[in-house]
């Protein structure tokens, strides 16, 4: 047993789609999240500079006492992952590709082309291709970018024409020359589009990591013992910048969800320890 909360970060809001998920599977656990949302999108950054953040995020959430760090961020876990468990190793630091490449390659049938659409940073590491054909070479794995999205996910522009026209700027084609029969959603702000893209695109089958990851984490507790049980802890939600946009974008998330799975933020500057 180790009642010690879970750490959880992200490059901003999207690592929260994890959170709903977490709360519902695994209700014992206790979380502090942090959101890097002055530094937002990190999906266009260079990896040295995505690195140099993400030690800074990890180091704080270390010394916050949690026994345990997912890394609810793509371009993250594609960049850097194995540069924090070397950082870090004395606690579990999970990604969310792996866990990701595993499900797609599980529920996908051999010859299945798979389209992965991501940040920059994630798509240019082929880490999700590298990931999937690991655990079955059979899939036939295309890869996109699609930089705008976060951007515009961030700015809560998502029910609109303009989002539906940003999807299919970037989608029809690749969907249409590729002949995709199934889409991983490669960055955890895409679940805010899903439901775009599943009404644009009726037809595709649609993977998303956001809500596969408790899984593994599940499976890391009870292997290491890990598990809580009865904690006391209350969850905590950080931010690196509480603008208007973000704070209305939370309750978004949390659509449907009990009131106690509500989730209220405090702003912490990393430079400034406060």
């Amino acid at each position: 047993m180790d009642n010690r909360p879970i750490g959880f970060f992200d490059s901003g809001l999207g690592g929260l789609t994890c959170i709903p998920h977490m709360m519902r599977d695994l209700p014992e656990e206790k979380i502090i999240y942090f959101g890097d949302t002055a530094r937002t999108p990190y999906g266009s950054k260079a990896a040295n500079t995505i690195r140099n953040f993400s030690m800074e995020i990890a180091d704080f959430l270390v010394k916050s006492g949690v026994k345990m760090i997912v890394i609810a961020c793509n371009t993250v876990s594609a960049t850097c992952v194995e540069d924090l468990r070397r950082k870090f190793p004395q606690i579990p630091i999970l990604g969310i590709i792996d866990p990701a490449a595993k499900a797609v390659a599980d529920s996908c049938k051999d010859g299945s082309r798979v389209g992965i659409i991501g940040t920059k940073v994630t798509i240019n590491s082929g880490a999700y291709k590298k990931a999937i054909q690991a655990h079955n070479p059979k899939l036939e794995i295309f890869e996109t970018a699609c930089p705008a999205f976060v951007p515009l996910i961030e700015e809560g522009i998502i029910e609109n024409d303009i989002m539906d026209l940003t999807i299919q700027y970037y989608m029809d084609d690749f969907i249409r020359d590729n002949d995709i029969d199934t889409v991983v959603l490669g960055c955890t702000h895409y679940p805010w589009i899903q439901k775009n893209i599943e009404r644009i695109y009726p037809d595709l089958h649609i993977i998303n990591p956001s809500s596969i990851i408790v899984d593994t984490i599940h499976e890391i507790l009870q292997k290491r013992d890990m598990a809580a049980e009865a904690s006391s802890f209350e969850n905590i939600f950080y931010a690196s910048d509480l603008s208007e946009n973000f704070v209305n974008m939370i309750d978004s998330i949390f659509e449907g969800e009990d009131e106690d799975a509500r989730v209220k933020f405090l702003n912490f500057d990393l430079e400034q320890g406060e």
